[in-house]
């Protein structure tokens, strides 16, 4: 089904391998479109209740594949590709062929409504680390390097990381890892936020299905997939009275359901709690509560 990636449910866990490992997991095209179904597939399945993303081989991703050479970044130089430029010379710049397709699937994952747990295995260069950022929780190998090396390529940063960045480890750590477009650790990476741990490579991925089947275990899919959603959307809000008025609607939406009544009864029982609303078709009637906004 896949080419470029390995999509393996077991036991409400998925696991998203990119799987490119004689290339390092370099990320192409088709990797995009597949990540991109990928998530589309999983917010679809019920059976999903987490998400782990990793790298096979040694490697999470060396960045973009640059076997094109310099016109790697050149798109309108690809074989077949529409061009953006008008008759008159100017740029349509709303044209979807200007588009980044990295920042293409960065916003896939910060639509998902099911929380992506990223085991970062190895070298995480370039769209190596940023589509990690809309992830909820990275995890990352005592030997993994990472770097922002774009500046070092001629270009700037890409997959919307100039949103997400600065939000996980603050503007001034940004701009010193964005700028110098060095490589670093992983212990540096946990100093500056980046990641909530470091770990032995053999430990990597128990750790990470570990956090996964905390979440999987004792939380409610759809208060979770609806908290998901009100952390992230809450960057956009300008005081905290939007977040008072979402809450509410959330509480008193969910209030109501089978969720919070077998929530408190297997609480008082001393048992453990069965959900039984899905994602599915139990999210709340507001839900969505924004309008997503287009490419322009």
């Amino acid at each position: 089904m896949y080419e470029t990636i390995r999509y393996d449910l077991r036991d409400v866990i998925l696991t998203i391998a990119l799987n490119r490992p004689d290339r390092l997991n370099a990320f192409n095209s088709t990797m995009a479109e597949e990540l991109i179904a990928a998530f589309d597939a999983a917010d679809a399945d019920d059976a999903v209740r987490v998400i782990v993303v990793t790298g096979a081989g040694r490697a999470f991703c060396a960045g973009a594949d640059l076997t094109g050479g310099a016109q790697t970044f050149d798109y309108e130089a690809h074989e077949g590709a529409e061009s953006p430029v008008r008759a008159d010379g100017s740029i349509d710049y709303s044209h979807h062929a200007v588009r980044d397709i990295g920042g293409m699937v960065s916003l896939r994952i910060y639509r998902s409504l099911k929380p992506v747990i990223g085991a970062i295995n190895g070298p995480a260069v370039g769209f190596g680390v940023t589509m990690t950022l809309p992830m909820d929780i990275r995890l990352v190998s005592e030997t993994a390097k990472i770097g922002f090396v774009f500046a070092r390529r001629g270009i700037v940063p890409e997959a919307a990381s100039t949103f997400f960045l600065p939000r996980v480890v603050g503007i001034s750590r940004a701009m010193e890892w964005c700028s110098t477009g060095r490589l670093f650790g992983a212990q540096e990476a946990k100093e500056g936020g980046l990641v909530r741990s470091v770990h032995a490579p053999d430990e990597l991925l128990p750790a990470a299905y570990g956090m996964a089947r905390e979440i999987a275990d004792n939380t409610a899919p759809v208060s979770v997939a609806l908290t998901r959603q009100m952390l992230w959307h809450s960057f956009a809000q300008s005081h905290p009275m939007e977040a008072h008025r979402l809450d509410s609607r959330a509480i008193y939406s969910r209030g109501r359901t089978a969720d919070v009544a077998e929530g408190v009864t297997s609480f008082l029982e001393k048992r453990p709690a069965v959900y039984p609303d899905k994602v599915s078709d139990a999210m709340p009637d507001f839900f969505p509560w924004w309008d997503e906004p287009a490419y322009r």
